[in-house]
């Protein structure tokens, strides 16, 4: 049997990287530090509530939809690429166990 975990943790870092060097800046210059701060708040606890509702393996699709979903009913709107990415830094924020 293969161990994965060391392609699965530099495919993390990788991700991490992208989304500090790319998406972060990009975000920013779009928004002011309120709405920065009230986007990465209201993304925490739909992803939170979507780990809740949709357990098990292989509901990544819902989840991901669930997270959009709120966030739109939320009035926040914006290019799916960024959306992406902070979904994505949210999830590995919470797997760490550093969010907030």
């Amino acid at each position: 049997m293969i161990d994965l975990t060391p392609i699965v943790q530099a495919a993390i870092l990788l991700i991490a990287a992208i989304i500090t060097t790319f998406v972060v800046p990009y975000i920013k210059s779009k928004t002011t530090e309120q709405q920065r701060q009230q986007i990465a708040a209201w993304t925490k606890i739909a992803v939170a509530a979507a780990e809740q509702i949709y357990t098990g393996p292989g509901r990544g699709d819902e989840k991901k939809k669930y997270v959009l979903d709120f966030l739109a009913e939320h009035g926040y709107i914006m290019d799916i690429d960024a959306l992406n990415a902070l979904i994505e830094a949210t999830v590995l924020e919470l797997n760490k166990g550093t969010a907030a």
